[in-house]
């Protein structure tokens, strides 16, 4: 199959809602992540997208909409959900519904909910409005592998799988919506990302709960509700190890970790903050952004693990991030990047 790459405009759109209309998947950018769409409504062409990724079929999908109105044929809404629309739609929130039996059991790996979200790149909106269907779309890269945040990660492991790529430049959050459950008790998030647990109580008014294993593996007894709960995701080829302590005892491993196995001949690096490529600076220190920051560690953290492929490396040790805030968000990741491998420097 030839996989063509698209300056989205009115032409590609066009191509591309008669694809997702007779079932083809098509790649396309939204806020958080490029997003691999079918028709959510039409079950051959949500099987497709597990076929394309590679994707285990007990790993329910998310369904885009660009209007509300399109929530009838979905789910019923609950009250709750309102007051959570109103603030962060369209924008990178994806809300859990007790779905309606017209939606595909394909699309929410059997399970009664089913995840909803409106997303805000103008790309995106353009193609569901053009469109008019429902489009569920997991992350546009091959299962397991770091998210694409631009057209070429896409091209990297869906060329010759899917017809079109829709090229929308760079993701500006660089990090998949937050998942939130609404539907059993204690608002709860499901998977962190750029609408935070903050912002969330704001609205709400009440204590939103994160889930134990947005920072540690789902368990084999556990369901995965939300896309991005398995054991190991996000992942470069390289073995990734995670770093944390006083800043003093990080650098100090870091070094130490660094030495050991580039003397063992492996190709090694270190992911650091900005502040300390100096002191790693015999470590083949990697910038992931400047620890004052946390946005900018969400927005490269995708594009530098799908780096460090292209550089061949075999070895990773990571400084780590605060989990609050968005900082939340960025150590799930990292957590199921690395497996959840995790040294403590101050012991």
């Amino acid at each position: 199959m030839e996989t063509l790459l698209l300056n989205a405009d009115e032409k590609s759109l066009d191509l591309a809602s008669s694809l997702l209309h007779d079932g083809k998947l098509v790649a396309f950018p939204t806020e958080t992540v490029y997003g691999l769409g079918a028709d959510a409504m039409n079950r051959d062409a949500v099987l497709s997208i597990f076929s394309a990724k590679g994707r285990p079929a007990d790993n329910p999908l998310i369904v885009h909409i660009y209007d509300r109105s399109q929530l009838k044929e979905l789910c019923t809404i609950p009250e709750q959900a309102v007051s959570l629309m109103d603030a962060f739609w369209p924008g990178p929130l994806t809300l859990l519904f007790e779905k309606l039996p017209a939606v595909p059991d394909e699309v929410t790996a059997g399970l009664p909910t089913v995840a909803v979200r409106m997303p805000s790149h103008p790309v995106a909106a353009a193609l569901l409005r053009s469109c008019r269907l429902p489009v569920a779309a997991p992350s546009a890269n091959s299962s397991g592998r770091p998210s694409p945040t631009k057209a070429s990660h896409v091209l990297e492991d869906m060329q010759g799988k899917i017809p079109l790529i829709l090229d929308g430049g760079s993701c500006d959050v660089g990090l998949e919506s937050t998942v939130l459950d609404i539907l059993h008790g204690t608002p709860t998030i499901l998977r962190p990302g750029g609408v935070t647990k903050e912002m969330l109580e704001q609205v709400l008014h009440t204590e939103v709960a994160v889930a134990g294993s947005v920072l540690r593996p789902l368990r084999p007894d556990e369901t995965a509700l939300s896309p991005g709960m398995r054991y190991k995701h996000y992942a470069p080829k390289a073995s990734v190890v995670l770093v944390e302590g006083k800043e003093p005892s990080v650098l100090s491993a870091l070094r130490e970790l660094y030495r050991k196995e580039a003397a063992a001949g492996k190709k090694t690096c270190v992911l650091c903050f900005t502040e300390h490529l100096n002191q790693l600076q015999d470590c083949s220190p990697h910038d992931i952004g400047s620890a004052a920051h946390m946005e900018e560690i969400a927005g490269r953290l995708f594009d530098m693990l799908r780096t460090l492929d292209l550089e061949g490396m075999e070895c990773v040790f990571s400084e780590v991030v605060p989990p609050e805030g968005v900082g939340l968000a960025v150590m799930n990741r990292l957590g199921r990047a690395a497996a959840f491998r995790t040294i403590h420097a101050d012991d």
